[in-house]
């Protein structure tokens, strides 16, 4: 089924391969990530994610056969967003909400499609969803969490500039605020003073936001611990380029540090 554009939700097709089955849902947005997304999945499998959540996964208009149906299907995938419009992970993360809140999740998960996140973790972040929390952050670095073979530079970058500054917006201490690997109330994404369903969030402006919206506004936010593991050898999967992709981010965080993101400063 085709959903055209509309305000704030990119154009995009949706493969439905079951009904809706589960109160929560995965989403994983991907381009191209190869088998590294069919080794998640298959993880996934392995560890009965698909007992606790739909998965679903939103493509950016991947064109190396990773998206293929019969192997999706294979491995529990419930459904395939394809986003058909501009824009990158903001836009692939929006086109996923949107359609997670009309389908009727209580809950949404976000995750990587690059394999290094610990995808049999999710059942722990739907127990704290269900404890009430509206933001539920994973970290490698709080009790119990690991953090393997993370880069120097990606290493420093977090701890010394990206987590001080996520903090002093959400004015709640975070560890780990570049993992994508984090659960939403649907309350707290359908909250009028969220609107996450701007054009405004194409990149990582999204995920900045959402990281400090719901303390914020006094929703209950918390971290628990996960793994993320970065290949030993070879390239580092990222989407962010050093030098561009760095400062692009720096520019989102200090929009978001001085409230340009927020609802009321839109208009």
């Amino acid at each position: 089924m085709i959903y055209e554009k509309q305000e704030g939700v990119p154009k995009f097709e949706a493969k439905e391969y079951k009904d809706k089955v589960k109160n929560y849902v995965v989403l994983i947005p991907i381009i191209n990530e190869g088998g590294r997304i069919h080794k998640e999945l298959q993880r996934a499998k392995d560890n009965n994610v698909s007992e606790y959540a739909d998965i679903v996964i939103c493509d950016g208009g991947s064109t190396d056969g990773s998206t293929d149906s019969t192997i999706l299907q294979n491995l529990e995938v419930n459904t395939l967003l394809i986003k058909q419009d501009a824009g990158r992970q903001g836009a692939q993360l929006r086109m996923g909400l949107w359609w997670a809140l009309e389908r009727g999740y209580e809950g949404i998960i976000t995750i990587d499609g690059n394999n290094k996140d610990s995808i049999e973790d999710v059942p722990n972040f739907i127990k704290k969803l269900e404890e009430g929390y509206d933001l539920v952050q994973g970290s490698r670095f709080i009790k119990g969490g690991k953090a393997i073979n993370t880069p120097f530079i990606r290493y420093i970058a977090v701890r010394l500039l990206h987590a001080p500054i996520i903090s002093l917006t959400a004015k709640q201490w975070f560890t780990d605020t570049t993992n994508a690997y984090r659960a939403y109330s649907s309350r707290y994404l359908k909250d009028e003073r969220v609107q996450p369903f701007r054009d405004v969030f194409m990149t990582y402006e999204l995920l900045a936001y959402l990281s400090v919206r719901a303390s914020q506004i006094g929703m209950k936010a918390c971290e628990i611990p996960v793994t993320r593991e970065y290949p030993k050898q070879g390239k580092v999967p990222t989407k962010i380029s050093f030098f561009k992709g760095n400062k692009d981010l720096l520019i989102i965080l200090f929009n978001n540090l001085f409230g340009r993101y927020n609802v009321k400063k839109m208009h």
